[in-house]
């Protein structure tokens, strides 16, 4: 019998949300994503020693002598990155997803020009553009971003979603792919209200099941990814969706359970009531401001990742 991460790969693409190259080869999953955090607790395990030394080496490695000791930290943590997404791409088929500093998550100008960066640095380790995903915080400045690059065939993982006019405003822009933050968003409404949610009335599930019904009724192409998931029951609410990325510990448990897995979303189903439109800069802004879990969620994360990012900074230059 099947367990139920086998039965859900039938369902929908599964990613790991790991950094962790020896949990990406127990789970086989098609894709994986990193980030900040991810590659902090990656970069204290005693594996990934000798790419810290590579990446410190590549930082310092410098024609000019006019670089600044920031400059030199982001080529570092931006090198860093790229060879664990490298270590990793040589495991998974799929796509491996790369996060921009989001210390430049409200500058357009920046992340374009890191992003491409990034990119340059995967094709000259001979890896294409089409096996890369560039994650972008989902503000107003990375949806613009993100619609240039992919312009460019840089295509874009769109984090650090939690509202539906950050949804809307990416599937306008083009943006290959957007991952609402099924977890998070449940923190949220559990600290707010006190009560107790199941995996039906979980506001994190519901939003994700709003936004992929928005995608198929409307015909948009945008993938939608649920990620930063709490338990298995929000993964399972959300089996059919496009894709799921899901961390280490809740692969394993979905390995361990051999119940029966129903599928909850179907493409040729779509069944929305929220019209197609596109959001200009104000009303995005105010849609996205007058939902106060999102503001508090986007602004948390951000700082989050920027703390993450500031402590492996620490820990390269020593």
């Amino acid at each position: 019998m099947m367990n139920k991460l086998e039965q859900l790969k039938t369902m929908s693409d599964v990613v790991a949300d790991t950094g962790d190259i020896e949990a990406i080869k127990l789970f086989e999953p098609l894709d994986a994503t990193t980030n900040p955090s991810l590659l902090l607790k990656a970069a204290s395990l005693p594996q990934y020693a000798h790419l810290l030394d590579e990446a410190r080496r590549y930082a310092s490695d410098e024609v000019s002598g006019k670089t600044t000791n920031q400059e030199q930290l982001d080529r570092c943590c931006d090198r860093l990155s790229i060879l664990v997404g490298q270590e990793i791409l040589k495991i998974i088929p799929g796509r491996i997803s790369t996060e921009v500093d989001a210390r430049l998550s409200f500058d357009a100008k920046a992340m374009i020009h890191r992003a491409k960066g990034l990119i340059a640095q995967y094709e000259e380790l001979g890896f294409n553009r089409d096996r890369v995903l560039i994650k972008l915080a989902s503000t107003w400045e990375g949806i613009k971003a993100a619609s240039e690059l992919e312009k460019s065939d840089i295509n874009c993982n769109l984090t650090l979603l939690f509202s539906f006019e950050q949804a809307m405003a990416s599937a306008d822009a083009g943006v290959f792919l957007v991952s609402p933050f099924v977890g998070r968003i449940l923190d949220w409404w559990k600290a707010s209200t006190g009560d107790t949610y199941t995996a039906n009335t979980d506001p994190g599930v519901q939003s994700v099941h709003r936004i992929y019904h928005y995608y198929k009724q409307h015909g948009f192409d945008t993938v939608i990814m649920g990620a930063s998931f709490r338990n298995t029951g929000e993964i399972e609410a959300l089996a059919g969706c496009d894709r799921l990325t899901i961390s280490p510990a809740l692969l394993s448990e979905l390995t361990q359970d051999t119940g029966t897995l129903d599928q909850a979303l179907f493409q040729n189903k779509p069944d929305s009531s929220d019209d197609s439109r596109t959001l200009s800069e104000v009303a995005f802004r105010w849609g996205h401001n007058e939902n106060a879990m999102a503001t508090e969620k986007l602004a948390e994360g951000i700082r989050l990742f920027t703390i993450d990012t500031i402590k492996l900074e620490q820990q390269l230059s020593k």
